[in-house]
């Protein structure tokens, strides 16, 4: 089965399978003339022998050249065939020759073989002899029978060659979904991350800033409390982003999973997806609450209106980490001590929209808290919620607010279109 599968032209050590394929067919032929002597025809002679050898010859070149090969074996046989010797001797290499047009090339130019060899076949003995005319049409019969089996086998070939190809296609096909979800995943805990750590640090940074300005405004009068309450927040809001980062990396931890991904690469796209997604729960808009608490520890005044229920998990943790971000970028670039900072969820035709504006003075050059060019250099701030927001098939803008201070509204579809909602 294999070497009925494998395709001839490009077989391995063909040529030398070929040589050897020839020289068995010629002894076959040698073989069996003890068992010819009583048939049809004389027995051949020293030119007769010959020329048999000789037809058998081309058989070594039948896939480089079948066509060419055909003609040689015809082109020997055809003078045996005239002195009248056995004409069975032939048959096996004529059969082999005929069978390699067929499997080998297109239905058209075997049958433009087919059409050559049976007209001057019929035609010759017609000519040379009435009575013979008969017996070419049954042999005519043989010879179509080969080319038909020939024929099939090249199209059992290429059903076979097609069903490889698409296997391998669909194992590419897993292999770059299984990639792609992966990256998608890194991408998901690096924004995690990214939220998490700047979310965090700001918070300490000011709370530790609160911490010393009690420490260095009055020496002489230390409000032991206040310092006290500054250092409490910041052990509590380490504890808090040290069970989130807790959290999302746990996808790293689960290393007999991770390792599962690439054993089940060929085990179909559900097996791939399956293995990929190893994230743990994700933030919502059960968590505003507890940013707003943050918020408002760290001095700004934080405003949260919420209205919408039944959020998709998805579209609950992108909202989560946009809001995370602006009250990040807020409290950093307030730029004023009694920062208010309004935040609004609600849902409206078919989408949750959010809205988080604050009345500070940071960000004026337009590119809004939290990149603006009050702290140093630009950051990734609004680069990341508006990828937030796309990773759900949102939109988010960000710009200086109607009276004062910056805002950032994002509008988050609660279903994609061709999802169920």
């Amino acid at each position: 089965m294999s070497a009925i599968n494998r395709e001839p032209l490009t077989a391995p050590h063909r040529t030398r399978n070929d040589v050897v394929l020839a020289l068995g067919v010629a002894v076959l032929a040698v073989a069996i003339t003890p068992l010819m002597g009583g048939g049809e025809g004389i027995r051949p002679g020293h030119l007769g022998w010959m020329l048999l050898l000789a037809g058998h010859l081309p058989l070594v070149w039948r896939r480089r050249r079948p066509v060419v090969a055909l003609l040689g074996v015809v082109a020997c046989m055809a003078p045996y065939y005239a002195f009248d010797y056995n004409p069975a001797l032939p048959v096996p290499a004529i059969v082999l020759a005929l069978y390699t047009v067929a499997a080998t090339g297109a239905v058209r130019r075997t049958l433009l073989t087919g059409v050559a060899i049976l007209g001057s076949t019929v035609i010759s003995n017609g000519i040379t002899d009435q009575d013979e005319a008969l017996d070419s049409l049954e042999i005519s019969g043989w010879i179509i029978a080969v080319l038909f089996v020939g024929i099939a086998v090249r199209y059992y070939r290429l059903y076979v060659a097609s069903i490889v190809e698409r296997a391998e296609r669909a194992e590419r096909t897993r292999e770059e979904e299984a990639r792609r979800r992966v990256a998608e995943e890194r991408l998901r805990i690096a924004r995690d991350l990214h939220d998490l750590l700047a979310h965090s640090i700001t918070l300490i940074g000011v709370q530790t800033s609160v911490a010393a300005h009690v420490l260095t405004a009055d020496p002489e009068r230390l409000d032991r409390k206040a310092v006290a309450q500054a250092l409490d927040d910041i052990a509590g809001t380490c504890r808090i982003a040290r069970g989130e980062l807790r959290t999302t990396l746990e996808v790293l931890r689960a290393h007999d999973t991770v390792v599962g991904v690439g054993a089940d690469l060929g085990a179909g796209a559900g097996s791939v997806s399956g293995a990929v997604d190893l994230r743990g729960p994700l933030p919502g808009i059960d968590g505003l609450a507890g940013l707003a608490e943050t918020g408002r520890v760290a001095g700004a005044k934080v405003e949260l209106s919420v209205r919408a229920d039944g959020i998709p998990p998805s579209v609950g943790a992108a909202a989560y980490r946009i809001v995370q971000e602006a009250l990040t970028n807020a409290v950093r670039h307030g730029g004023r001590e009694d920062l208010t900072v309004r935040v609004g969820l609600w849902t409206a035709d078919g989408a949750l929209r959010v809205s988080v504006r604050d009345d500070g003075t940071g960000g004026d050059d337009g590119t809004g808290g939290g990149v603006g060019p009050s702290d140093g250099p630009p950051g990734y701030g609004l680069v990341g919620m508006r990828e937030r927001a796309r990773s759900v098939g949102g939109t988010l803008d960000a710009g200086p607010g109607p009276a004062e201070g910056f805002e950032v509204t994002a509008t988050l579809p609660l279903s994609r279109e061709g999802e169920v909602r």
